[in-house]
């Protein structure tokens, strides 16, 4: 089944240079598609693409936002979408996954993002990105509620990604569900890094739960950044490195790249 794409591309605001942005659609499960977002420097070819996947319920509605034109975010968006930018040049494109069809508009549950449905629709995502990056190497970063897909895929799918990223990485149960409680992270055996502020007051991503994880994977910490000016959950505040942005991705491409990356930021 051949994929289908949302016409939609348009100039990215948040990316320097030539990037664009172009809302993809694909076939996944039986009467499933799945919309992502690639962000990229059409003029380059990427050795390395970032899968991306936002917190909450990870519903972004690419698809009824790109029926309406171009697709447009405003500045309490996610982390991931607001640093889309950084990850679109010479050397880097990214992959920002919706929920699928099945799961919108209410989005994603834990139950789901740690399930095989989940593995199967970005396994199915991640096929798509190798036919256009055929020799790039696939890095999946996930913030807040969004570490759950990635923890779980980081093990159903390590025979096709080559590391991945938690930022914010959820480690209480709260009213929404079990976040990683009971997630055996022994179990991810391709490279990982955290990236967690020192600051993060959200209830359910406690710097502690970071510190914890670092016994067994590297940690980039970060301290500072601007003050908050949204709830301890939400993206402009700690829990979102609002102010670090620059920082923060830098780390991570560094991670990516096999350079040098700092331990601490700034």
């Amino acid at each position: 089944m051949k994929a289908f794409v949302a016409a939609a591309l348009l100039a990215s605001a948040a990316a320097a240079g030539a990037a664009t942005e172009e809302v993809i659609t694909i076939p996944t499960r039986p009467g499933v598609t799945v919309s992502y977002l690639l962000v990229r420097d059409p003029s380059a070819t990427p050795k390395i693409v970032v899968v991306s996947f936002v917190g909450g319920f990870g519903a972004i509605d690419l698809g009824r936002r790109a029926a309406a034109g171009p697709v447009k975010f405003g500045p309490g968006t996610n982390f991931l979408i607001r640093v889309r930018g950084s990850f679109a040049d010479a050397d880097f494109a990214d992959a920002i996954v919706d929920a699928p069809s099945d799961q919108l508009p209410d989005g994603m549950r834990d139950e789901f993002r740690l399930g095989p449905e989940h593995s199967a629709d970005i396994r199915a995502v991640i096929a798509d990105l190798r036919k256009r990056f055929p020799d790039a190497r696939f890095y999946l970063v996930g913030t807040s509620r969004g570490t759950v897909s990635v923890a779980a895929l980081s093990v159903s799918l390590a025979d096709v990604v080559q590391g991945a990223v938690l930022t914010s990485t959820l480690s209480v149960r709260d009213k929404v569900g079990a976040t990683l409680t009971g997630f055996d992270f022994a179990t991810i055996k391709i490279p990982l890094l955290l990236v967690h502020h020192r600051q993060d007051g959200c209830f359910a991503s406690p710097y502690a739960g970071a510190e914890r994880l670092a016994k067994r994977f590297p940690l980039v910490s970060a301290t500072g950044g601007n003050p908050p000016q949204s709830g301890p959950c939400e993206p402009q505040s700690a829990h979102g490195y609002f102010g670090l942005d620059a920082a923060v991705t830098s780390a991570v491409r560094a991670w990516m790249q096999g350079r040098d990356y700092p331990r601490e930021i700034p």
